[in-house]
C-alpha cells in the first residue's frame, strides 16, 4: 500500500504530457476497466498512469523501451496493454466511446452503413504466419483491415498477413459483424474487393447487405492541356469552356449523408 501511494504521488508530481487523460475523460473510462480481483498483491500503479503511457506511445510512435522514465516501467505498461487486448477491455472502451459520440452527433448508436478498407505496413524482421509480402503495394509485413461507420469511428479491426488479399481478408473482418451490428445494411468498398463470390459479391450473398464499389477517380488532364484542346476546337468554330471538361468534385459527405 505504501509503495502504491508513492507511485501515485510521483504520478501527480510529474510534468503532464499533451496525451494525458483529463479528469473528465478518466472519469468516463474508469468504469469500463476491469475491477480489482480482491486478492493477491495490491496494485502498485495507477491505471490512469498506465493509460497515459499507452496513449503517449501511440501518439508519439516511440518503442516500448523508449517510454519516458516518469511513466511506469515499460514491461508493466505492456503487460496491461496485452492483457486488456486479450480480455476485450479495449473493445469495450472503444464501443462505449463510439456510442456516446454517436448520441452527441444525434445519430443512432448502431450504424446502418460502413466503410471497409485495408492498409499494408512494414513490420519487424520477426517472422510468423501473420507476416507476409504484398506484391501490389511492395510491402513486407502485416495488413490492418478495418470497418468504420460513416463518421469514421472504428467498428471492427483485424490484423493479418500482408499477403492476404483484400477480398479474402474481409471475410475474417466481418465474421459475426451481422450479429454485433444488427442495423448494418450497406458497405462502401474500393475496387480491391471486386470479384465473383469475393469481396462485395460475398457481402451481398453471405450477409445480405448491399455493397457499392467506389472506383478511384481518373486523373484529370492538366489545365494547360484542356485549354489547348479548347483553342483547337475554337479554330473549328466550336466554343468549349475548358473548365467544364474538369471532372465533377464528389463529396464523401454526399455519399454517406443518407445513412
Amino acid at each position: 500500500m505504501v509503495l502504491g501511494w508513492c507511485f501515485a504521488t510521483l504520478a501527480r508530481m510529474r510534468k503532464p504530457y499533451p496525451t494525458d487523460l483529463s479528469d473528465a475523460e478518466w472519469n468516463y473510462i474508469e468504469p469500463h476497466l476491469p475491477a480489482p480481483k480482491g486478492h493477491g498483491r495490491p496494485r502498485t500503479h495507477s491505471l490512469r498512469e498506465i493509460l497515459n503511457a499507452v496513449f503517449y506511445l501511440l501518439k508519439s510512435g516511440c518503442q516500448w523501451r523508449l517510454l519516458p522514465h516518469d511513466f511506469p516501467r515499460w514491461p508493466t505498461v505492456y503487460w496491461y496493454f496485452r492483457k486488456w487486448r486479450i480480455d476485450g477491455t479495449w473493445e469495450r472502451i472503444n464501443r462505449a466511446l463510439r456510442e456516446r459520440l454517436g448520441v452527441r452527433l444525434k445519430r443512432d448508436p448502431q450504424p446502418s452503413a460502413g466503410v471497409v478498407d485495408s492498409q499494408s505496413v512494414k513490420s519487424t524482421a520477426v517472422g510468423g504466419e501473420e507476416r507476409g509480402y504484398n506484391g501490389g503495394k511492395k510491402v513486407k509485413g502485416r495488413k490492418r483491415h478495418i470497418l468504420v461507420d460513416t463518421e469514421g469511428f472504428v467498428l471492427e479491426a483485424k490484423i493479418h498477413s500482408a499477403r492476404v488479399m483484400d477480398y479474402e481478408g474481409i471475410k475474417s473482418l466481418l465474421r459475426k459483424a451481422d450479429e454485433r451490428f444488427p442495423r448494418l445494411r450497406h458497405l462502401w468498398l474500393d475496387a480491391g474487393y471486386r470479384g465473383e463470390d469475393k469481396g462485395a459479391d460475398w457481402v451481398e450473398k453471405t450477409l445480405g447487405w448491399s455493397a457499392d464499389l467506389v472506383e478511384r477517380p481518373k486523373k484529370p488532364a492538366p489545365e494547360n492541356v484542356l485549354m489547348a484542346w479548347a483553342k483547337e476546337w475554337a479554330k473549328e468554330g466550336v466554343a468549349v469552356d475548358w473548365r467544364k471538361l474538369m471532372p465533377p468534385k464528389a463529396s464523401w459527405c454526399s455519399l454517406a449523408g443518407g445513412w
